[in-house]
């Protein structure tokens, strides 16, 4: 039987209501009725399944409407089980997607079939990826298979619009070669999720940098979402060593934002989209700004961590590379030394951007301060957006993050005195968000600033107290109070974070406080008793009571951890110093009342 061209328009003007209800008209459904759109897209699907399956019945395989009327059966199928899934279906989502897959599974390698197969299979995967991860990405590699496969025959794929065109006598090769390539990125980015989901961040990562890559070649994304993809992404790549990758991906971010910024600036207008526009461009920048800030942070940390871990010959001995590319995998690693290779963008220039730090480890002062130095400058642009008045939590985020800045270029400063300013200023950052923040409503942050305020005091007191002992003549009386008053300030603080745990109305403190902030609770009371031991006074009366006040902490710390033996795993080394002083120090106590 031969097909007349009136069905093909029939089905051509309902396909593209169908087209219209998901992709247009869902987006105004009412709240009340929110897959209203989709329904009646449903309805209109069965219709055409109906009338395709009956054009069918009447032809043979060798009939030449044959293979397009199973691909556009098949393409029915395939939207059902997406209307499906969106309308939160999914038992009968995956029942569609069967029913495409029986429809097609004979012609995947069809230009006719070819999008619809790989689409299929990206629906599988979607559908299953929460649930059974391992078995979505069996799908999506199919989907993969498919694609890779195709790419080597010399055939052209056809839209699934066009199969759908009545009127088209030549189909439009160049969009349906863009939508594959599409579909085929969808692909990839939903392999990179499933990766992550299985807890393979390696090969999770390998896939994004290749969905990324495909974007910028098809120059379809958006500006700011690829920024921030690639800013993310920067922050993986340095937590496993690989600066040389994380500063390439962060320069590519930053590479987006600036041409996005010219374009944006190109339009003179006001009007609020512009301006909404502008807004969201300022603070994505500023999240970027963080990301390299932090980037800063990091390099910093683990050049001293590499340092520490390899006191002599460390460029023959130390094996930590700071290109991932060089990273020795192991026998079951999912990934290639290809795919770690291939780990860098293509057709963009990014040596203005990359050429501000470096990607490697630090070895002096130096090198330390310029890698400080291009930090402070981001995390001072990221503090420009997010401004203590309007976004407290981010604010004192990035003055956390300046404080870990400075903490980390100590490390490569030698003089004790360059080493106290450096603290000071930590102190200043410090005290400056304690003195504006109400600690009621951010406990948290204020808990961290209390803690590295008394840290950072205690360290202070250490540079000071080691001065003293090199001095041949005897302490003024100016120099001892000094001493003193850091002391002070280092038990207010560790003291203000103890007394941050004590109920509001008894004020005692918790029989045990959470587990995650366990740790920090038992070293402030250890270093509050080996502060009182701190004191420098001459006065007999003021040495017993600071002994007393140093057994009392100690013994604090015992008593919790006999009672909660768990504790005790996380400060074993001031466990075992506590418990020596609870020996000796009621000796002390006893010669210095004898003494009175």
């Amino acid at each position: 039987m031969t097909i007349t061209k009136e069905y093909f328009v029939d089905l051509q003007e309902k396909y593209n209501k169908v087209i219209k209800l998901i992709n247009e008209d869902s987006k105004l459904d009412p709240e009340n009725e929110p897959y209203l759109s989709k329904y009646s897209a449903r309805q209109i699907l069965v219709g055409m399944k109906s009338s395709i399956e009956h054009l069918k019945r009447n032809q043979t395989p060798e009939s030449p409407d044959y293979l397009k009327l199973n691909a556009m059966l098949g393409s029915v199928y395939l939207y059902l089980g997406m209307v499906s899934l969106d309308t939160e279906e999914i038992t009968n989502g995956k029942k569609n997607f069967e029913k495409c897959r029986e429809v097609i599974e004979n012609y995947y390698m069809k230009p006719e079939v070819i999008l619809i197969a790989v689409n299929m299979f990206n629906q599988f995967g979607i559908m299953c990826s929460q649930s059974e991860p391992e078995e979505s990405k069996l799908y999506l590699e199919k989907a993969d298979a498919l694609y890779n496969e195709f790419k080597l025959s010399s055939e052209e794929p056809i839209d699934i619009n066009d199969l759908f065109e009545a009127n088209l006598e030549i189909y439009n090769t160049e969009m349906a070669q863009k939508n594959f390539e599409k579909i085929h990125t969808f692909t990839l980015y939903y392999l990179a999720q499933v990766y992550g989901l299985l807890k393979d961040a390696l090969k999770s990562s390998v896939y994004c940098h290749i969905t990324l890559q495909r974007q910028l070649e098809v120059d379809e994304y958006d500006p700011i979402d690829w920024a921030l993809n690639s800013a993310t992404l920067s922050q993986f790549f340095m937590e496993k060593n690989g600066f040389k990758q994380a500063r390439h991906h962060l320069a590519a971010s930053s590479c987006i934002l600036e041409k996005y910024e010219k374009k944006l600036n190109e339009t003179t207008e006001t009007t609020e989209t512009q301006e909404a526009l502008k807004e969201t461009f300022k603070h994505r920048s500023a999240d970027v700004a963080r990301c390299w800030s932090k980037y800063g942070i990091l390099l910093l940390s683990k050049s001293k961590e590499r340092l520490l871990s390899h006191t002599e010959d460390i460029e023959e001995k130390c094996s930590i590379s700071s290109d991932l590319s060089k990273l020795e995998l192991t026998s079951d690693s999912t990934v290639s030394v290809d795919d770690l290779q291939n780990l860098e963008f293509t057709g963009i220039d990014l040596s203005s951007h990359e050429n501000q730090i470096t990607d490697q480890f630090v070895l002096t002062l130096e090198d330390a301060r310029k890698v400080f130095l291009n930090s402070q400058k981001w995390s001072l642009s990221a503090q420009e957006y997010y401004r203590l008045d309007v976004l407290a939590s981010d604010y004192i985020e990035i003055v956390l993050d300046q404080t870990q800045l400075y903490l980390n270029l100590l490390f490569f400063e030698d003089s004790p005195e360059n080493q106290s300013k450096l603290h000071k200023r930590r102190v200043d950052l410090l005290e400056n968000v304690l003195a504006k923040v109400n600690s009621k409503y951010y406990l948290q942050y204020c808990r961290q600033a209390w803690f590295e305020l008394a840290r950072t005091y205690a360290d202070i007191l250490d540079i000071k107290t080691d001065k003293l002992k090199e001095t041949k003549s005897r302490p003024s009386p100016l120099a001892l109070t000094k001493i003193n008053n850091l002391v002070e300030k280092g038990i207010l603080h560790y003291s203000n974070f103890i007394n941050s745990f004590r109920d509001n109305t008894t004020c005692s403190l918790p029989d045990k406080v959470p587990a995650d902030i366990e740790k920090p609770f038992l070293q402030a009371y250890f270093h509050v008793a080996a502060l009182h031991g701190r004191y420098v006074t001459l006065d007999k009366q003021v040495q017993l009571k600071n002994t007393e006040a140093c057994l009392e902490n100690y013994k604090f710390v015992c008593d919790y951890c006999d009672k909660h033996p768990k504790a005790k795993e996380l400060v074993s080394m001031e466990y075992g110093i506590c418990e020596e002083m609870t020996l000796l120090l009621p000796i002390k106590i006893m010669k210095l009342k004898n003494e009175i």
